[in-house]
């Protein structure tokens, strides 16, 4: 038997997983990527793999979380609560790429270059390189937390706390200038509307509050780990599980949901020419029973 794969008995969680809430949310993570999949192939909204592969680090997450569910209590496997931690952990920065991509593109769709203070053909790669930066940050503090994990008092474990607070501090930071970026590129907007953007089915207003919604469910999920790492491994929001889910499993699937209904890929398609649909549930709907 592998080391990673052997029985543990100091205590990796302090508390007993709940089984039933591992389950439940594995199986709704993996309904909404599925959705998500179907959606993206059929408009063919590639843009959208990174948050197609969030959803699968949800699931992933969650179903290696139920593993450590239905072990005996004290003795969980290493592997389950590594792959739990980590997934779950780096998900929303998948998430977060999708949702800076959507910007730029409600900024070329609306021809309306002027009103933001960041230039279109950087603005995507300006958000997207210090996502990338805080994807790395969690995952090196991550990789260094598990390392150590059976001596969380240990220089490498808190470096690796360290690191990984670094990361959703950035984070944090990063999604307010994006969410203020976005706000202002709103309020220009809709003091001096492009020609573009007064056309009838081109919804702008209704994407960027979308694009609200999810960044502030992401931003407090946000603010919760920050505050759950802090505390440090026998913090109050550790030991309690529910915390966890009300705060971030919730919060990431209400992301997810919110996608799937509110769905990026219409405006993949009106920058193709094509005709948009009315939201993303319709757009399944008419994939299962084409109009005639």
């Amino acid at each position: 038997m592998a080391a990673s794969d052997t029985p543990r008995t100091y205590a990796l969680y302090h508390y007993t997983p709940s089984m039933a809430a591992a389950v439940i949310f594995c199986i709704l993570f993996l309904l909404s990527t599925i959705l998500h999949f179907v959606q993206m192939f059929k408009t063919k909204a590639w843009f959208l793999i990174a948050f197609f592969l969030g959803g699968l680090f949800e699931f992933m997450g969650y179903a290696a979380r139920a593993s450590s569910a239905a072990s005996e209590p004290g003795h969980y496997r290493l592997m389950p609560f590594i792959i739990q931690s980590t997934y779950i952990l780096l998900a929303p920065a998948l998430f977060a790429a999708t949702i800076y991509m959507v910007l730029g593109r409600v900024v070329r769709l609306t021809d309306g270059e002027a009103h933001s203070i960041i230039k279109q053909r950087w603005l995507t790669m300006t958000f997207l390189g210090g996502d990338v930066f805080c994807f790395m940050l969690q995952s090196a503090g991550g990789g260094l937390l598990a390392k150590d994990m059976t001596s969380p008092g240990s220089a490498g474990a808190q470096m690796g706390k360290n690191i990984i607070l670094a990361g959703l501090l950035l984070q944090l930071l990063w999604f307010i200038f994006f969410v203020a970026v976005a706000a202002l590129f709103h309020y220009r907007m809709s003091l001096h509307p492009t020609t573009r953007a007064q056309q009838p089915e081109i919804r702008w207003q209704q994407y960027l509050r979308s694009l609200y919604v999810v960044s502030g469910l992401i931003m407090i999920r946000s603010r919760f780990r920050l505050i759950e790492y802090s505390q440090g491994y026998d913090g109050y929001l550790l030991s309690h599980e529910v915390f966890f889910y009300v705060f971030d499993a919730l919060l990431m699937l209400g992301v997810m949901v919110w996608m799937n209904w509110q769905h990026p890929s219409e405006i993949s398609l009106l920058l193709k020419g094509k005709e948009p649909h009315v939201d993303g549930f319709t757009l399944i709907v008419n994939t299962i029973h084409p109009k005639r």
